[in-house]
C-alpha cells in the first residue's frame, strides 16, 4: 500500500518554534494584575504543627496575602483522598514528609514571595518517623496516618495462574534474586508550574502542564469544592513531563487557593530545588523473584513479590505493580504465574507516574533472571528467549490478547546488529561485554478508567484549511504532528493545509489523557473516522457541484477528480466554498469518538486491558574498567515492532530520548534520600547522564501493521527505555561475571564488586 504522507520523515511542527524561543511554555507566561505565589514546606518529615505565625510575612511590603488551612476551605483529594493541599488545619494538623505544604503567600513579586516564605514561623512537635516499610510494619511502628490504624496501603495486587508450586517442583533450574530500585526523578527542564485565574462569575481558569486535562480539570474542581463546569484548563507547551502531568497536586490547589483569596491571577512556579524535593518520582521498591524453567528452557513458573516504598500520601507510584504483573505474565509464555504485592505508607516523598510506569522495574528483574537461566542451563541467552517469545495469537495467563506480534523478528535484530560492533577487542585494562532484554508493553490504549476513549471533531473552511480538534494532549511527544499526517493521508490534502487544536477544555473534544503510550493509537484512530466521515461529505457535495455520482469520485493531491478521468477536477476548497456560498449551504464538519476494544482488569486482574501490544528488544554493548569500576556503553541496538511507523523520524526521536532516560536508570541517577530528605536536590548532585557520553544508538523499526491501529500503527512511546536498563545490567554481567541486583550501577558499586570478588578469589578455602 502506498501513502502520500504517512511513513515519511517529517520534522515536528513545533520544533522550529522551539529551537528559535518563540515558544511560550507556562513559565513565559504572564497575566494583568497577576501575583506570584510561593510555598512554605515543612522543616521535618514527621511532626505536629503547634503554631503558625504569619503576621511578619504579612507585613512586608509586596505581600498580597497570605493562606494557611486555617484560612481556606479544602478537600481530600489524590488516589486514595488521604490528601490536603495544606496542612495544619483542624482535624490534619500534622506533616508526614518533607514535601507537606503548611503556607502559601501571594506577593507582586517572585522575590518578595520567597522573603515573605521565610519570615513564615513554624513551631513543631517532632514525632517518630518510619523511613523504609520493613521499619513502617512492625508492631508498635509510628503511624504515617493514625486515622487509619496501620502503615499498610489497603492497594494490594494479587494474582495467580497456573500450578505455581507444580512448576517449580519439576523444574531442571530455579534461579532466585531480589532487586532493589531507587528513586529517580523526571529532570523536567520546565518545572512545576500553574497559574489560576478567578472570573467575576466565580469560574477558575487553570493554566497547566497536566497529561491529563479532563481528569485534572474533575479532580481539581472536587478539591475546591465546586462544579467541574466551572473549572476551565488551558494547556501551554510543556518543557518536559514523562509522567509527572498524570495527577493532581497541592501546587494546583494552592494557586487556585491563592487566587480566590487575593482576588487576583496567581502564578505559582518551582525553582529547581523545590522540583527536586516536591515533584513527583519514580517509585522505589524491592522486588524477590523466582523463575523456573524445564531441561529445555521453557519457563515452568515465576513467583514475584514487591514491597513498594508508598511514601506519605497515595500517588501514581503506588499503582504501578498493575504494569509489574503484566511483565510478569507476559513478557514471556509463562504457564504459570503468581505476583503479589505490599504497598506502605513511610514518612519518605510519594512518587507518582513516570514514564514505563513500573515496567522498567519488572523488567530488569525478569531479564536478569533470563540470563541467569540460561547460564544454568548451558543455553544460550538468546535462544532461551526465542523458545519463550510471545508470538501473534497468544492469549496469556492475564488474557491480553495479541493481535500483532514482531518480539521474534526483534530479539533477531538486536543479535544480529550488536554483533558487528562487538568483535572489536576491548581496551587493555578494560572487558567487553554484550547484554540483551526484550520488552512487553500496552500499545494500543490502557483501559484504566471505564473510558479509554478520544474525541476529534474535523473541519474546513474556505480556504481549504483543515482544523483538527483533538482531546490528545500534545507533551513534547509529537501528535500533533503525526495527528495531522492521519487526517491529511485520508482526506487526500496537503499536509501543510492540516492544523492541529488541543490546549483548551471549553474547546477540545474529551479524552482520557496522554499515557500508556495511547495517543497515537485512540487519538490517531479518532482523528481517521473524523476524516473518514468528512471526507465523504465532502465527495457528496462535490457530486452534487460537479453533477457526478458520489461513488466515482476520488481526493487525490488536494483535487476531487472522477475516477479514470483525472482531467474532470475541481481543488477541493472550491467545493469547501461551494457548500458554504448557496442557498440552504452546509459546513463541512464531523466528529469521532474512538474508545477501543478493550476491558478494564477484573478484580482478579484479568482482562485484555489494551487493543494492541508492543514489543521490542535491545542490545548493549558495554566496557568496564577493571580498576575503576567505570562501564562505558559503547552501542545500543534497538529493534521496536511499531505496527506501522507513521512518522519514521517521530518514532525514532521517541526512542533516543527513552535511552538517554534508560542510561540515566541504570548508571548514574538516584535521588538520594536519608530520613525522609533529599540530599541531592540539584543539578550539580543528581548525576544525569551526560550528553558527551551517549553511545553509537541503531534503531529499528520493524513493521507488523496491527489491524486495529490508525494506518497500522501502534503506541511507542515508551518502549526505548524500558528494557534498557536490563540490557545493560546483563553487559556488565556478560563482562566482568558479576550480577548488579541494584540501580544505578554506578562506578562506586562497580568497583566495590571487583575487589569483594578478588579478595574472594584470593582466600584460601
Amino acid at each position: 500500500m502506498s501513502f502520500d504522507v504517512i511513513g515519511k520523515a517529517t520534522p515536528k511542527r513545533d520544533g522550529l518554534d522551539k529551537v528559535t524561543g518563540r515558544t511560550q511554555y507556562l513559565h513565559d507566561l504572564t497575566l494583568p494584575r497577576m501575583a506570584h505565589g510561593a510555598i512554605l514546606r515543612t522543616e521535618v518529615p514527621h511532626a505536629r504543627i503547634v503554631r503558625i505565625d504569619t503576621a511578619a510575612a504579612e507585613r512586608l511590603p509586596g505581600v498580597i496575602g497570605v493562606i494557611t488551612a486555617d484560612r481556606v476551605e479544602q478537600r481530600p483529594f489524590g488516589y486514595a483522598k488521604d490528601h490536603l493541599a495544606l496542612k495544619g488545619g483542624p482535624g490534619n494538623r500534622k506533616v508526614r514528609c518533607i514535601r507537606d505544604e503548611i503556607a502559601a503567600v501571594a506577593a507582586e513579586t517572585e522575590d518578595i514571595a520567597q522573603e515573605a516564605v521565610a519570615l513564615i514561623e513554624v513551631e513543631y512537635e517532632e514525632l517518630p518517623a518510619v523511613f523504609d516499610p520493613a521499619s513502617a510494619l512492625r508492631p508498635g511502628a509510628p503511624l504515617v496516618h493514625e486515622e487509619m490504624g496501620t502503615n499498610l496501603v489497603s492497594l494490594r495486587y494479587q494474582f495467580s495462574h497456573g500450578d505455581v508450586e507444580a512448576g517449580f517442583a519439576r523444574a531442571a533450574a530455579v534461579v532466585e534474586g531480589t532487586y532493589r530500585l531507587n528513586y529517580v526523578t523526571t529532570a523536567c527542564l520546565g518545572t512545576m508550574a500553574s497559574i489560576a485565574s478567578w472570573g467575576a462569575d466565580g469560574s477558575l481558569t487553570m493554566w497547566t502542564t497536566t497529561q491529563v486535562p479532563f481528569l485534572y480539570q474533575r479532580d481539581l474542581a472536587e478539591a475546591l469544592g465546586i462544579g467541574g463546569d466551572r473549572v476551565r484548563v488551558i494547556q501551554p507547551p510543556v518543557g518536559g513531563s514523562f509522567g509527572r502531568g498524570l495527577d493532581l497536586y497541592p501546587i494546583d490547589i494552592i494557586a487556585a487557593l491563592l487566587a480566590r483569596h487575593v482576588r487576583r491571577p496567581v502564578k505559582i512556579a518551582f525553582e529547581r530545588v523545590e522540583e527536586f524535593i516536591a515533584s513527583p518520582t519514580r517509585e522505589p521498591c524491592v522486588i524477590h523473584l523466582r523463575s523456573a524453567a524445564d531441561a529445555s528452557g521453557r519457563l515452568l513458573a515465576r513467583d514475584a513479590r514487591v514491597v513498594i516504598d508508598n511514601g506519605a500520601y497515595v500517588s501514581w507510584g503506588s499503582t504501578t505493580p498493575y504494569v509489574m504483573l503484566s511483565t510478569t505474565a507476559g513478557l514471556y509464555r509463562c504457564p504459570a504465574v503468581r505476583f503479589d504485592t505490599t504497598i506502605v505508607y513511610t514518612n519518605n516523598p510519594y512518587s507518582g507516574s513516570m514514564r514505563g510506569y513500573g515496567n522498567l522495574e519488572s523488567t530488569f528483574a525478569i531479564e536478569a533472571q533470563m540470563d541467569d537461566l540460561a547460564e544454568r542451563l548451558g543455553l544460550d541467552r538468546l535462544e532461551i528467549r526465542r523458545r519463550n517469545a510471545t508470538r501473534t495469537g497468544d492469549v496469556n495467563p492475564q488474557g491480553n490478547v495479541i493481535t500483532s506480534c514482531a518480539m521474534t523478528e526483534c530479539l533477531d535484530t538486536a543479535e544480529r546488529e550488536i554483533a558487528r560492533a562487538a568483535a572489536a577487542p576491548a581496551r587493555p585494562g578494560w572487558k567487553r561485554g554484550v547484554g540483551f532484554a526484550a520488552m512487553f508493553h500496552v500499545a494500543g490504549g490502557a483501559r484504566v478508567y471505564r473510558s479509554d476513549g478520544c474525541g476529534a471533531i474535523l473541519r474546513l473552511d474556505d480556504f481549504g484549511k483543515a482544523s483538527l480538534l483533538t482531546g490528545a494532549s500534545e507533551i513534547g511527544q509529537g501528535s500533533e504532528t503525526v495527528l495531522a499526517m492521519i487526517v491529511a493521508e485520508e482526506l487526500g490534502i496537503p499536509l501543510e493545509r492540516v492544523e492541529v487544536i488541543n490546549s483548551d477544555t471549553s474547546v477540545k473534544p474529551w479524552d482520557v489523557g496522554a499515557h500508556a503510550s495511547r495517543t497515537t493509537f485512540i487519538a490517531g484512530n479518532a482523528a481517521l473516522q473524523a476524516a473518514r466521515s468528512l471526507k465523504r461529505r465532502l465527495l457528496a457535495l462535490a457530486a452534487e457541484v460537479m453533477d457526478e455520482k458520489a461513488e466515482d469520485l476520488e481526493l487525490v493531491s488536494g483535487r476531487v477528480r472522477v475516477q479514470g478521468r483525472p482531467e474532470r477536477s475541481l481543488p477541493y476548497e472550491r467545493v469547501v466554498r461551494a457548500g458554504h456560498f448557496r442557498p440552504g449551504g452546509q459546513a463541512l464538519v464531523a466528529e469521532a469518538f474512538y474508545d477501543p476494544p478493550n476491558e478494564m482488569l477484573s478484580k482478579d486482574l484479568r482482562g485484555n486491558v489494551s487493543a494492541a501490544y508492543g514489543f521490542a528488544a535491545q542490545a548493549a554493548l558495554v566496557e568496564v574498567s577493571e580498576e575503576t569500576g567505570e562501564v562505558r556503553v559503547l552501542k545500543i541496538v534497538s529493534a521496536h515492532d511499531v505496527g506501522r511507523a507513521l512518522n519514521p523520524m517521530a518514532a525514532e526521536g521517541q526512542i533516543h530520548g527513552g535511552i538517554h532516560m534508560g542510561l540515566g536508570y541504570a548508571l548514574s541517577e538516584e535521588l538520594v534520600i536519608r530520613e525522609g530528605r533529599v540530599l541531592n536536590p540539584q543539578f550539580m548532585e543528581y548525576a544525569l547522564f551526560p550528553a558527551p557520553d551517549m553511545p553509537e544508538i541503531d534503531v529499528r523499526l520493524i513493521e507488523t501493521v496491527d489491524e486495529s491501529g490508525p494506518f497500522g500503527a501502534k503506541g511507542l512511546g515508551e518502549s526505548g527505555v524500558i528494557p534498557l536498563s536490563a540490557a545493560i545490567a546483563n553487559a556488565v554481567k556478560d563482562a566482568i561475571g558479576l550480577r548488579f541486583t541494584e540501580l544505578p550501577i554506578t562506578p562506586q558499586r562497580v568497583h566495590a564488586a571487583l575487589v569483594a570478588a578478588r579478595s574472594t578469589e584470593r582466600t584460601p578455602r
